[in-house]
């Protein structure tokens, strides 16, 4: 995976190549790890299943071993088997909750402006963590660079995670926009890659000069594989935006939204569930306002669209 990135880059970089959105490069987790539905039976319950869906903000794989023991609790206060659904890209996960295939889904910041602007997705909980409701964008850089900001990073190569993603595509491009900049202008190039322990991996192994990363994600890469994030630095930390939350469809059965909601924010009060919210480093899940997307909002009707 990361030596295709890298090979993709390097031929880049020879060409001196500058790229609109649709001409960035585009690097497929199809290529080397599965993007899939997975089920967890739970025996008290033969009937139907809960589909949770969980954007790609980390691999597949990474996703399975962070999410599974949750998606276990879930099926297990529930008394119905949940099925893990991953897809590659973002837009997926919300054409997915846009059709009513899932039942609940973690989701980007991002996508949620998005799936609650053009068709009414809906906030169910977020979680908390860190003692916080919000997250920030990293700006990352092998850690022997000798870049300080953005502006050092001119005619250099760089990794976004997903068109969709505030903290992987939005942020930094507003960062590069109050700057009279664009990505087309600063970078030499710039890749996608689906993932921000992707993005993490490709600057600690500098196939990139710089790449944009959830906070979230990588603070938790920092406790769980120091190895990784010791290859890289942050140069730049935005202001807060409002936590990726868990959402649901638009018109899912009412009982169900409330159970899944109440599963979720009293998880917290029994030992197995206080367990499984410290691997994934949530203290608990919470109500939020909406309000608390907006700064997403205005930074998305400065920019444009992705």
């Amino acid at each position: 995976m990361i030596f295709l990135l890298a090979l993709v880059l390097i031929v880049l970089a020879g060409g001196g190549c500058v790229m609109s959105d649709e001409q960035a490069v585009e690097v497929s987790l199809s290529d080397a790890e599965p993007v899939a539905t997975v089920t967890s039976p739970t025996p008290q319950s033969p009937g139907p299943s809960i589909d949770i869906a969980v954007a790609a903000m980390i691999s597949p794989k990474e996703t399975l071993i962070t999410y599974r023991d949750l998606l276990d609790y879930i099926s297990r206060k529930t008394g119905t088997p949940t099925n893990l659904v991953q897809r590659e890209t973002y837009a997926e996960i919300n054409n997915l909750i846009r059709q009513g295939d899932v039942e609940m889904a973690f989701v980007c910041t991002g996508a949620y402006v998005e799936g609650k602007r053009s068709f009414d997705m809906e906030l169910l909980v977020a979680p908390q963590m860190y003692g916080e409701t919000y997250y920030y964008s990293y700006i990352i850089v092998p850690a022997n660079s000798s870049a300080e900001d953005l502006d050092d990073l001119r005619g250099k190569s760089f990794a976004f995670t997903d068109p969709l993603s505030n903290s992987g595509r939005l942020a930094p491009t507003y960062m590069l926009a109050q700057m009279g900049e664009s990505p087309e202008s600063l970078f030499s190039g710039y890749s996608y890659t689906y993932s921000h322990d992707k993005s993490i991996e490709a600057v600690s192994e500098k196939v990139v000069d710089g790449a944009a990363v959830d906070s979230l994600i990588w603070n938790y890469f920092d406790w769980k594989y120091p190895d990784i994030t010791a290859g890289t630095k942050v140069i730049v930390k935005s202001p807060p935006y409002g936590i990726p939350p868990v959402v649901v469809p638009a018109g899912l059965d009412a009982s169900l939204k409330d159970q899944l909601r109440d599963v979720l924010l009293h998880m917290h009060e029994d030992e197995e569930g206080r367990r499984i919210l410290a691997e994934i480093k949530i203290t608990r899940f919470v109500e939020v306002d909406d309000s608390i997307y907006d700064s997403v909002r205005e930074m998305t009707e400065a920019v444009g669209r992705q």
